[in-house]
């Protein structure tokens, strides 16, 4: 069963995924914002499974 706070969670997951792919596609694509962005989106997925 979808809680709202687990909809919320796989909302900013799918937010993040999207700015990793933009970042990603930007000819020199910054590695810092890439891997800050993996991490808060590895948080996420972990807390959406432990609900």
């Amino acid at each position: 069963m979808h809680t709202a706070h687990q909809t919320a969670l796989e909302t900013k997951h799918a937010t993040l995924d999207r700015q990793i792919h933009a970042e990603s596609q930007r000819p020199m694509p910054d590695p810092a914002i890439l891997a800050d962005l993996k991490k808060q989106k590895l948080r996420l997925k972990e807390e959406i499974q432990n609900i």
